[in-house]
This record gives C-alpha cells, sequence and structure tokens, in this order.
C-alpha cells in the first residue's frame, strides 16, 4: 500500500478537519436585541436568515404557518414583515387568522371594502384587545392591496360552551350554525393530546388516564378550533387556488407539526406546509440549544422572555378567578 506523502497528508487532514468544524460547531446567533426583534433560524442547519431569506426559503409552500406568542410585539412585528416580503416575491396571498372567528367572516369583508371603520370592525367582528397593536398593520396592508383576509377561527361562543358543557352540546345548536362546522368537529391526531394535559398541568402529566370530565371538555375546545382552522385553511386554497396562504395563529396550535397542521395535513396531504414556530431566549446563556428545539418547525424565530405578570401568588390566583368568572357569566342556553 502506497503511504501519503507529508504534503498531501497535512492537505488531507486539514480537509478532514474543516469538515468537522462545519458539521459539529453551529453557526453563532445574535440574541434578540428588543422586545421587537427576532432572531429566525432554518431549524435543519442552524443558520440565521433575513425576513427576506425566509421568504425565499418558503416561496414554494402552499401553506405558511406562523406560530405567535399572543401579545408578544416580536411576533407581531415578524408577521407583518413576513406577510410584506411574502406579497412581494408573489401577490397571489391570502391571509387566514386565528384572532377572528368564522361567524364573523361578514363584517370583518365589510371593513375590507371601505363599509366601516376601525372601531366598527373591533365592535361588529369582536377583535381581539390586543388587536390596534398587534394585528392592524396585517390587516391595513391586506386592505390596501385587496388581498383576502379569512376568518379561521371556531366560533367563541361555541367554543366556550363545548369547554363548559362538553362536546353535545353541538347537538342543540340551530342546524345552519352547525352547517358551519366541521363534520367530524373532534378529529384527534397522535401526540397531540399528551402534550396538552401535559400543558395543562404544568408538566407533571400526561395521558388519557388524567383527563377528568372537566379537561376532557377543555380538549374538545381546543380540537374544535384546530379543525375549524384546519378547515378554513383548506377551503381557502380551493377558493382562491394558486395562492400562497398565510396562517397566523397561537404556536400551541401549530409547533411540532400538531394541531391545525396535523390536521390539515390529515385533510389536504397534497399541500406543502411550512411552520414557523416562536421560542423564547434562553435567559443567561450566549447561544440557544437549536437541537433540542429543532422539532418545533421547520423555521424558529427567537424572541426576548416577556416580563412575569405577577410575582404575588395571592394576586395571580384572584386575577385567574376573575377571568374565570367572565367566561363563566356567557349563557350557553
Amino acid at each position: 500500500m502506497k503511504l501519503l506523502t507529508t504534503p498531501l497528508l497535512l492537505i488531507t487532514l486539514t480537509a478532514l478537519a474543516g469538515c468537522a468544524t462545519r458539521f459539529v460547531s453551529p453557526p453563532t446567533l445574535d440574541a434578540p436585541e428588543t422586545q421587537y426583534h427576532a432572531t429566525i433560524v432554518n431549524a435543519d442547519t442552524a443558520t440565521s436568515l433575513s425576513v427576506t431569506d425566509l421568504a425565499e426559503a418558503v416561496a414554494q409552500a402552499d401553506v405558511v404557518v406562523v406560530g405567535e406568542y399572543h401579545g408578544h410585539h416580536g411576533s407581531h412585528l415578524l408577521q407583518s414583515r413576513l406577510q410584506a416580503a411574502l406579497y412581494q416575491q408573489n401577490p397571489a396571498l391570502v391571509l387566514t387568522m386565528e384572532q377572528f372567528d368564522q361567524n364573523r367572516q361578514r363584517e370583518l369583508d365589510r371593513y375590507l371594502a371601505g363599509e366601516t371603520g376601525e372601531a366598527e370592525l373591533i365592535e361588529d367582528a369582536g377583535a381581539w384587545d390586543n388587536y390596534r397593536a398587534s394585528y392592524r398593520p396585517l390587516i391595513e396592508f391586506a386592505k390596501a392591496r385587496a388581498i383576502p383576509v379569512i376568518a379561521a377561527n371556531a366560533p367563541s361562543q361555541v367554543v366556550r360552551c363545548v369547554g363548559r358543557q362538553g362536546p353535545d352540546y353541538l347537538d342543540t345548536l340551530p342546524a345552519d350554525v352547525r352547517a358551519q362546522l366541521p363534520a367530524n368537529p373532534f378529529t384527534d391526531t397522535p401526540g397531540y393530546r399528551e402534550k396538552f394535559v401535559t400543558a395543562l398541568a404544568g408538566g407533571h402529566s400526561s395521558g388519557e388516564a388524567d383527563m377528568n370530565e372537566r379537561m376532557q371538555n377543555t380538549y374538545k375546545a381546543q380540537l374544535l378550533r384546530d379543525n375549524v382552522m384546519a378547515m378554513q385553511i383548506q377551503q381557502a386554497r380551493k377558493r382562491y387556488p394558486r395562492h400562497q396562504i398565510l396562517h397566523l395563529t397561537g404556536t400551541f396550535h401549530s409547533e411540532e407539526r400538531l394541531g391545525t397542521v396535523a390536521l390539515l395535513k390529515q385533510r389536504a396531504p397534497e399541500l406543502g406546509v411550512v411552520v414557523l414556530t416562536p421560542v423564547f431566549w434562553p435567559a443567561g446563556q450566549s447561544q440557544p440549544d437549536i437541537k433540542a428545539q429543532r422539532g418545533k418547525g421547520d423555521y424558529l424565530y427567537f424572541l426576548q422572555t416577556l416580563p412575569k405578570e405577577y410575582r404575588d401568588a395571592e394576586r395571580a390566583r384572584a386575577a385567574m378567578s376573575v377571568r374565570f368568572s367572565q367566561a363563566k357569566s356567557a349563557s350557553c342556553e
């Protein structure tokens, strides 16, 4: 066997060392500087991307799902910038939103057509409390460019009553209201139930055995939201063929490709769906562990953590009690 000469051996070892460095050491990422900033990362390569890079990377996707932390400025600014970047490269764009209920589509359409004002939209369409700060830029961008906007969420009153009374509540709905919901509104997918129970129990519980009746109803309400959103996205794609769908939702509905995403793929496996998931930058660490977060989405975007709402446990319990009593006050008759 012929031995490598010394110069050739050095070149070979150097090349191998370079390859090892390239695949073992992840790129250095810049932490988000403010609550408005987001560090976007390709989950497979751990490389950072600009919003323009991201738009180009997902250009061929049928559906781009952007999970959000509700009320986080970094999530909402990224959504707005991505909407503009996607539109710039392909004006055939549709926006679907968890933040509006499907039974308020007419009110949303009237605003987009210039027939009502913003205060009327907020009142008539039941816009979320943070509409002006978080979603106004997205709606105004769509309005100015005649981009269709689809109210994708299940009716909040129906969701609330399913969570309180159980899935049989749907049998009490008028026929026209029930017809707007999916035929199988509580379809489930593997892994989602366990994730839900674990999240609800603060990471200390999982599995079917831990689902008491109240939790079962709460989970059914969650499934109703996911099934309706999956249906609305699929119908939007049929109504606007060859359009790219940008769907905005709370991250629990989409991360790990569960919830709405799993149900959408079940309903329309031919669709190419890309998931962008928010992750908090780890406190006290110079770099995040991308490998540990990789399964959450095709792309990740890191945000600064949000401030704690309460440090006084008693005040936190009192606030939760008020919120619960307000939700309970609505009638399900």
